[in-house]
Protein backbone atom coordinates (compact mmCIF):
# COMPACT_ATOMS: atom_id res chain seq x y z
CA UNK A 1 0.00 0.00 0.00
CA UNK A 2 0.92 3.53 -1.15
CA UNK A 3 1.46 6.05 2.09
CA UNK A 4 -1.35 8.36 2.37
CA UNK A 5 0.34 11.53 1.05
CA UNK A 6 3.34 12.18 -1.59
CA UNK A 7 7.16 11.74 0.23
CA UNK A 8 7.67 15.67 -0.19
CA UNK A 9 4.88 16.37 1.77
CA UNK A 10 6.31 13.97 4.75
CA UNK A 11 9.73 15.49 4.52
CA UNK A 12 7.71 19.53 5.28
CA UNK A 13 7.03 17.80 9.07
CA UNK A 14 10.66 17.22 9.88
CA UNK A 15 13.90 14.55 8.72
CA UNK A 16 13.04 10.99 7.59
CA UNK A 17 15.10 8.19 8.49
CA UNK A 18 16.36 6.23 5.19
CA UNK A 19 17.89 2.69 5.34
CA UNK A 20 21.19 1.33 5.49
CA UNK A 21 23.55 -0.64 3.21
CA UNK A 22 20.91 -3.48 2.16
CA UNK A 23 23.93 -5.71 0.86
CA UNK A 24 25.29 -5.27 4.71
CA UNK A 25 22.23 -6.69 5.79
CA UNK A 26 21.88 -9.31 3.01
CA UNK A 27 25.25 -10.58 2.98
CA UNK A 28 24.27 -10.99 7.17
CA UNK A 29 21.74 -13.29 6.43
CA UNK A 30 24.03 -15.86 4.05
CA UNK A 31 23.58 -14.66 0.73
CA UNK A 32 25.59 -14.62 -2.13
CA UNK A 33 25.85 -11.31 -3.65
CA UNK A 34 28.72 -12.41 -6.00
CA UNK A 35 28.68 -11.22 -9.78
CA UNK A 36 27.71 -8.22 -11.47
CA UNK A 37 24.52 -7.86 -10.44
CA UNK A 38 25.73 -7.93 -6.69
CA UNK A 39 21.79 -7.18 -4.67
CA UNK A 40 19.72 -7.32 -7.86
CA UNK A 41 20.51 -10.74 -8.53
CA UNK A 42 18.13 -12.40 -5.90
CA UNK A 43 15.60 -10.23 -7.29
CA UNK A 44 16.12 -13.57 -9.72
CA UNK A 45 17.66 -16.00 -7.09
CA UNK A 46 15.94 -15.53 -4.18
CA UNK A 47 13.44 -13.13 -3.30
CA UNK A 48 12.57 -13.74 0.21
CA UNK A 49 15.75 -12.35 1.20
CA UNK A 50 15.09 -9.06 -0.32
CA UNK A 51 11.58 -8.82 1.39
CA UNK A 52 13.49 -10.13 4.69
CA UNK A 53 16.34 -7.36 4.44
CA UNK A 54 13.68 -4.54 3.80
CA UNK A 55 11.57 -5.76 6.61
CA UNK A 56 14.58 -5.57 9.13
CA UNK A 57 15.07 -1.94 7.98
CA UNK A 58 11.45 -0.84 8.01
CA UNK A 59 11.42 -2.37 11.49
CA UNK A 60 14.44 -0.71 12.81
CA UNK A 61 12.60 3.06 12.04
CA UNK A 62 13.98 3.17 8.34
CA UNK A 63 10.51 5.20 6.90
CA UNK A 64 12.20 4.54 3.16
CA UNK A 65 13.68 1.94 1.67
CA UNK A 66 15.58 1.69 -1.14
CA UNK A 67 15.66 -0.96 -3.79
CA UNK A 68 17.29 -3.88 -4.66
CA UNK A 69 17.88 -2.36 -8.57
CA UNK A 70 21.49 0.06 -7.88
CA UNK A 71 23.77 -2.28 -9.94
CA UNK A 72 20.94 -3.83 -12.35
CA UNK A 73 20.52 -2.93 -15.73
CA UNK A 74 19.10 -4.79 -19.12
CA UNK A 75 22.32 -5.62 -20.38
CA UNK A 76 23.22 -7.38 -17.03
CA UNK A 77 20.26 -8.82 -16.77
CA UNK A 78 20.72 -10.24 -20.86
CA UNK A 79 23.89 -11.67 -19.47
CA UNK A 80 21.81 -14.17 -16.81
CA UNK A 81 19.61 -15.06 -20.37
CA UNK A 82 17.15 -12.19 -19.44
CA UNK A 83 14.78 -10.34 -22.48
CA UNK A 84 13.72 -7.37 -21.52
CA UNK A 85 10.69 -7.85 -21.18
CA UNK A 86 11.07 -10.11 -18.31
CA UNK A 87 14.01 -7.70 -16.90
CA UNK A 88 11.43 -4.47 -16.66
CA UNK A 89 9.46 -7.20 -14.54
CA UNK A 90 12.54 -7.94 -12.28
CA UNK A 91 12.98 -3.68 -11.46
CA UNK A 92 9.12 -3.60 -11.01
CA UNK A 93 9.47 -6.41 -8.75
CA UNK A 94 12.36 -4.51 -6.98
CA UNK A 95 9.74 -1.90 -6.50
CA UNK A 96 6.98 -4.06 -5.01
CA UNK A 97 9.53 -6.06 -2.80
CA UNK A 98 10.04 -2.73 -0.71
CA UNK A 99 6.22 -2.05 -0.70
CA UNK A 100 5.41 -5.19 0.85
CA UNK A 101 7.93 -4.82 3.52
CA UNK A 102 6.64 -1.55 4.80
CA UNK A 103 3.32 -3.77 4.95
CA UNK A 104 4.65 -6.81 6.73
CA UNK A 105 6.39 -4.01 9.44
CA UNK A 106 3.14 -1.91 10.11
CA UNK A 107 4.77 0.80 9.18
CA UNK A 108 3.92 4.39 6.76
CA UNK A 109 7.03 3.61 4.24
CA UNK A 110 7.82 5.61 1.10
CA UNK A 111 9.83 3.40 -1.97
CA UNK A 112 13.30 4.74 -3.45
CA UNK A 113 13.79 3.15 -6.77
CA UNK A 114 18.03 2.99 -6.87
CA UNK A 115 19.54 4.37 -9.82
CA UNK A 116 23.15 3.42 -9.66
CA UNK A 117 25.80 5.19 -11.64
CA UNK A 118 27.33 3.83 -14.89
CA UNK A 119 30.04 2.20 -13.33
CA UNK A 120 28.26 0.28 -10.53
CA UNK A 121 26.76 -1.53 -13.85
CA UNK A 122 30.59 -1.84 -14.58
CA UNK A 123 31.35 -3.92 -11.64
CA UNK A 124 34.94 -2.22 -11.26
CA UNK A 125 34.70 0.01 -8.94
CA UNK A 126 35.02 3.15 -11.16
CA UNK A 127 31.61 4.76 -9.43
CA UNK A 128 34.25 5.88 -7.64
CA UNK A 129 36.62 7.69 -10.28
CA UNK A 130 33.64 8.57 -12.68
CA UNK A 131 34.74 10.07 -15.77
CA UNK A 132 34.15 6.41 -17.89
CA UNK A 133 35.06 7.95 -21.63
CA UNK A 134 31.39 8.89 -22.47
CA UNK A 135 29.63 11.84 -23.62
CA UNK A 136 26.57 13.10 -21.28
CA UNK A 137 23.85 12.21 -24.08
CA UNK A 138 25.75 8.69 -24.16
CA UNK A 139 25.46 7.95 -20.25
CA UNK A 140 21.48 9.49 -20.91
CA UNK A 141 21.08 6.63 -23.13
CA UNK A 142 22.70 3.76 -21.39
CA UNK A 143 20.24 5.46 -18.07
CA UNK A 144 16.93 5.91 -19.37
CA UNK A 145 15.76 2.24 -20.25
CA UNK A 146 16.39 1.63 -16.25
CA UNK A 147 14.75 4.86 -15.00
CA UNK A 148 11.73 4.31 -17.14
CA UNK A 149 11.53 0.67 -16.22
CA UNK A 150 11.63 1.42 -12.22
CA UNK A 151 9.03 4.73 -13.08
CA UNK A 152 6.58 2.19 -13.97
CA UNK A 153 6.28 0.67 -11.14
CA UNK A 154 5.12 3.28 -9.33
CA UNK A 155 7.96 4.05 -6.65
CA UNK A 156 7.45 6.73 -4.59
CA UNK A 157 11.04 8.78 -5.95
CA UNK A 158 13.76 7.75 -7.68
CA UNK A 159 17.39 7.94 -5.55
CA UNK A 160 19.83 8.66 -8.38
CA UNK A 161 22.64 8.05 -6.03
CA UNK A 162 26.45 7.38 -5.80
CA UNK A 163 27.35 10.20 -8.31
CA UNK A 164 30.40 10.66 -8.94
CA UNK A 165 30.93 13.64 -11.30
CA UNK A 166 28.25 15.95 -13.04
CA UNK A 167 28.69 14.84 -16.10
CA UNK A 168 26.77 11.61 -15.04
CA UNK A 169 24.66 14.02 -12.90
CA UNK A 170 23.29 15.61 -16.22
CA UNK A 171 23.25 12.37 -17.66
CA UNK A 172 20.85 11.12 -14.82
CA UNK A 173 18.62 14.21 -14.34
CA UNK A 174 17.74 14.54 -18.20
CA UNK A 175 17.28 10.43 -18.16
CA UNK A 176 15.07 10.95 -15.79
CA UNK A 177 12.93 14.32 -16.92
CA UNK A 178 9.50 13.47 -17.65
CA UNK A 179 9.36 10.28 -16.12
CA UNK A 180 6.36 11.43 -13.49
CA UNK A 181 8.19 10.49 -10.82
CA UNK A 182 10.26 12.44 -8.20
CA UNK A 183 13.54 12.24 -7.33
CA UNK A 184 17.02 13.34 -4.98
CA UNK A 185 20.05 13.76 -6.45
CA UNK A 186 23.21 12.38 -4.06
CA UNK A 187 26.91 12.63 -4.74
CA UNK A 188 29.64 9.94 -3.78
CA UNK A 189 32.51 12.53 -2.48
CA UNK A 190 35.85 12.98 -0.89
CA UNK A 191 35.98 16.27 1.03
CA UNK A 192 34.21 19.00 -0.76
CA UNK A 193 34.87 17.46 -4.13
CA UNK A 194 33.04 14.83 -6.10
CA UNK A 195 35.20 11.70 -6.77
CA UNK A 196 35.72 12.86 -9.97
CA UNK A 197 36.98 15.98 -8.74
CA UNK A 198 34.74 19.03 -9.33
CA UNK A 199 34.14 21.15 -6.21
CA UNK A 200 30.51 20.05 -4.98
CA UNK A 201 29.29 23.43 -4.84
CA UNK A 202 29.51 23.20 -8.46
CA UNK A 203 28.22 20.32 -9.15
CA UNK A 204 25.24 20.98 -7.02
CA UNK A 205 24.49 23.75 -9.08
CA UNK A 206 23.07 21.15 -11.50
CA UNK A 207 19.80 20.59 -9.78
CA UNK A 208 19.10 24.41 -9.61
CA UNK A 209 15.26 25.06 -11.62
CA UNK A 210 14.14 21.52 -11.87
CA UNK A 211 10.92 21.11 -9.53
CA UNK A 212 11.33 17.27 -10.04
CA UNK A 213 13.99 17.01 -7.92
CA UNK A 214 12.84 16.85 -4.07
CA UNK A 215 16.49 16.89 -2.37
CA UNK A 216 19.90 16.84 -3.02
CA UNK A 217 23.14 15.76 -1.06
CA UNK A 218 25.71 12.70 -0.78
CA UNK A 219 26.13 9.46 -0.38
CA UNK A 220 28.62 6.75 0.32
CA UNK A 221 31.10 8.92 1.54
CA UNK A 222 33.02 9.19 4.88
CA UNK A 223 30.94 10.04 7.39
CA UNK A 224 33.68 13.03 8.68
CA UNK A 225 32.32 14.20 4.80
CA UNK A 226 29.22 14.66 5.36
CA UNK A 227 28.99 17.16 7.98
CA UNK A 228 30.15 20.18 5.76
CA UNK A 229 28.27 18.58 2.68
CA UNK A 230 24.94 18.75 4.05
CA UNK A 231 25.48 22.33 5.49
CA UNK A 232 26.58 23.11 1.01
CA UNK A 233 23.80 21.39 -0.01
CA UNK A 234 21.16 23.49 1.57
CA UNK A 235 23.15 26.75 0.99
CA UNK A 236 23.65 25.89 -2.59
CA UNK A 237 20.05 24.75 -3.77
CA UNK A 238 17.98 26.45 -0.84
CA UNK A 239 15.82 23.10 -0.56
CA UNK A 240 15.95 19.71 1.28
CA UNK A 241 19.21 17.91 2.08
CA UNK A 242 19.99 13.93 1.90
CA UNK A 243 23.34 12.84 3.11
CA UNK A 244 24.09 8.75 3.81
CA UNK A 245 27.29 8.00 4.57
CA UNK A 246 28.69 4.70 4.80
CA UNK A 247 30.50 3.21 7.80
CA UNK A 248 33.32 4.99 7.47
CA UNK A 249 35.79 1.90 5.78
CA UNK A 250 37.27 2.22 2.71
CA UNK A 251 36.34 -0.43 0.21
CA UNK A 252 39.64 -1.61 -1.83
CA UNK A 253 38.62 -2.18 -5.15
CA UNK A 254 41.56 -4.35 -6.33
CA UNK A 255 41.41 -6.68 -3.06
CA UNK A 256 37.84 -6.73 -3.03
CA UNK A 257 37.32 -5.96 0.40
CA UNK A 258 36.91 -3.35 2.95
CA UNK A 259 39.59 -1.41 5.23
CA UNK A 260 40.07 0.79 7.81
CA UNK A 261 37.65 1.23 11.25
CA UNK A 262 34.20 2.19 11.16
CA UNK A 263 33.09 5.20 12.41
CA UNK A 264 29.23 5.82 11.82
CA UNK A 265 28.01 7.66 14.45
CA UNK A 266 24.02 7.86 14.69
CA UNK A 267 24.67 10.80 17.39
CA UNK A 268 25.80 13.16 13.58
CA UNK A 269 22.63 12.84 12.77
CA UNK A 270 20.87 15.18 14.66
CA UNK A 271 23.52 17.76 13.38
CA UNK A 272 23.26 16.83 9.73
CA UNK A 273 19.29 17.60 10.21
CA UNK A 274 20.30 20.75 12.10
CA UNK A 275 21.91 21.70 8.72
CA UNK A 276 19.32 21.30 6.48
CA UNK A 277 19.04 17.42 5.94
CA UNK A 278 15.59 15.89 6.05
CA UNK A 279 16.86 12.33 4.53
CA UNK A 280 19.07 10.95 6.88
CA UNK A 281 20.43 7.22 6.72
CA UNK A 282 23.62 4.96 6.25
CA UNK A 283 24.94 3.45 2.77
CA UNK A 284 27.61 0.41 2.81
CA UNK A 285 28.39 -1.32 5.74
CA UNK A 286 26.04 0.72 8.00
CA UNK A 287 23.11 -2.07 9.91
CA UNK A 288 19.85 -1.99 11.12
CA UNK A 289 21.28 -1.66 14.96
CA UNK A 290 22.99 1.93 13.69
CA UNK A 291 19.23 2.98 11.52
CA UNK A 292 17.36 2.15 14.91
CA UNK A 293 20.02 4.14 16.97
CA UNK A 294 19.54 7.10 14.27
CA UNK A 295 16.03 6.38 14.10
CA UNK A 296 15.85 7.17 17.91
CA UNK A 297 16.31 11.02 17.14
CA UNK A 298 13.51 11.37 14.21
CA UNK A 299 10.54 9.74 15.75
CA UNK A 300 7.25 9.76 13.72
CA UNK A 301 4.10 8.99 15.05
CA UNK A 302 2.17 5.38 13.88
CA UNK A 303 0.05 6.70 10.91
CA UNK A 304 -3.37 6.64 12.01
Amino acid sequence: MRPGRPLAAALAEGPLVLDGGLSHQLAAQGCDLSGGLWTARLLLDDPGQLLAAHTAWARAGARVLTTASYQAGFEGFARRGIGRAEAAGLFARSVSLAREAGERAGAEVWVAASVGPYGAVLADGSEYRGRYGLSVRELERFHRPRIEALAAAGPDVLALETVPDTDEAEALLAAAEGCGVPLWLSYTVAGERTRAGQPLAEALGVVAGRDQVIAAGVNCCDPADADGAVALAAAVTGGVGVVYPNSGERWDSAARRWRGRASFDPGMAPGWGASGARLIGGCCRVGPREIAALATHFPRPHPG
